[in-house]
This record gives structure tokens, sequence and C-alpha cells, in this order.
């Protein structure tokens, strides 16, 4: 196992009111869709999606919700952390129109894999979906991109009101898309998924992760897929055969944690 790089945060950006933007140097080669384990000294590690590629700068973004991302959201610029990784799969890209839906903070993901897929000359939709305006992130940054952005919220203050699997739907209906990448709640992957028709569909699944290289087994899903190292980005096929997905999973117990 690595042990994990100090970094000084060079850039702390805050997003919203309880999620932020940490941007650091790391010159390891990093693809979208893959994650690094993040070391908060004296607290925890824990698994973060990568945010922002550069040659020689990475960046993770976080919504503070548990005592790990809390401790994390205090500090700020010229603090430390440390970084092991990239570890798992990333996205695979294929077609010419391609659709991303990002969900909560499941933009955070989606966003260098828009930047890719633009820099492949792919024509790129994609959806974003918080639950109010002032949960939204990262929309100037994709339309800066030259993607074709939609907004859904719950309780439409900003773009289409209802979730944003529902306007990934008529997006699906009206548009020759060939494939769909997905980051955010699983419910909300899980009802993307069911209304593709069967076009070429990748989702990003978050699981509880100890080791973040397959060897302690706590990020299992499916029949023995470690999202870890199987993982996090799975295809239509492999979504077939996990049972869990957009039902369940499991806490740092073990314990089943219907979603």
């Amino acid at each position: 196992m690595d042990t994990p790089t100090i970094c000084i945060i060079d850039e702390s950006i805050k997003e919203t009111k309880d999620i932020k933007t940490f941007i650091f140097n790391y010159d390891k080669k990093t693809n979208p869709g893959q994650f690094f384990m993040i070391w908060i000294p004296g607290v925890d590690e824990i698994p973060m999606s990568v945010s922002y590629i550069k040659e020689k700068k990475k960046g993770i973004t976080f919504r503070s919700i548990g005592d790990a991302t809390k401790a994390l959201f205090k500090l700020d610029k010229d603090d430390q952390i440390g970084i092991r990784g990239p570890y798992g799969k990333g996205f695979d890209y294929t077609g010419t129109h391609l659709l991303f839906v990002g969900g909560g903070t499941g933009i955070a993901m989606i966003a260098p894999a828009i930047e890719h897929a633009l820099k492949m000359k792919k024509k790129v939709t994609c959806v974003l979906g918080a639950k109010k305006m002032d949960e939204l992130f990262f929309v100037e940054r994709i339309k800066d991109m030259r993607a074709t952005v939609c907004i859904s919220t719950d309780d439409g203050s900003c773009g289409s009101k209802g979730y944003a699997s529902d306007l990934a739907s008529n997006i699906i209906e009206t548009n020759d898309i060939d494939a769909i990448y997905t980051c955010g709640p699983e419910p909300m992957m899980r009802a993307v998924y069911e209304n593709s028709k069967n076009i070429p569909f990748q989702a990003s699944l978050e699981r509880y992760m100890k080791c973040g290289v397959g060897i302690c087994g706590q990020c299992c899903v499916g029949e023995g897929l470690r999202s870890c190292i199987d993982g996090p980005i799975f295809d239509r096929k492999t979504l077939q055969k996990i049972k869990d997905f957009g039902v369940w999973r499991r806490d740092a117990s073990g314990k089943k944690i219907f979603i």
C-alpha cells in the first residue's frame, strides 16, 4: 500500500455554504472517474473523487457532512493533507454525443470527465441537479467549457423543477445520445439507468472504503466486486449483475443500509 504524499493546499474555494474545493500540487497521472484517499492528519483517511485534473495540479471537492469531512472543511490555504492514489477505474468514452448527469456532489466527478470529452472533440450535453439553487456549483466552469448545460432543482429555484433523472430522460427521448455517464445519489443514477434505452451507460458507485486498494473488502458491491479496484465506474453490463445498485449499501460495520 502506498504511503500518503503530504501536499500543501494551494487554493481553497468555497463553492457553497457547505461545499469546498481544494487545489494542490500533485503530478501523478489521473483519469476522470478515479479517486484519491485523503488523509486528514489526526482525524481519518477517506476516499474523494477527483474534481480537477491538470498535469501538475489536482483537486477535490467535498461536502461537510461527517466527522472527517467536517474536519477537512475547517482546513484552508497552506494547510496540509495526505494523498494516496489515484485509484480505481475511470470513465471510457465512446460515440459522438455524450450525456453527463451529475447530482449533488456527484457534479464534482463529472466536471473533469466533461472537460476530457470535449478535448476529444465529443459533443457534450450535461444535466446538473441539486435540491435548490444555492446547492449548485461548477455551473459556470462547465459552461465555459462550451458544453450544453441543463439544470434541474427539486424546488424549481433554478432551471427545470424536478429531479435530474427526469430531465435526463427527456433529453434521451429527444436527442440521439451515444453514451451516458453519471455520478450522484444512487436512486438518481438508477432512474437514469432504467430510462436509458440500452444506451451505453457508466455510473460511479460510492461505497464505504478503508484501504482503497482491494485488501479490506469493505467496499464490495454485487457478487464480490470491489468498488475501489473493479470500479468505482461500472458499465451497463456489470450494473445488470449488481442487485444492490440503487437499493442498499453497507455501513462501516457491514450492516445493510437501504438507500
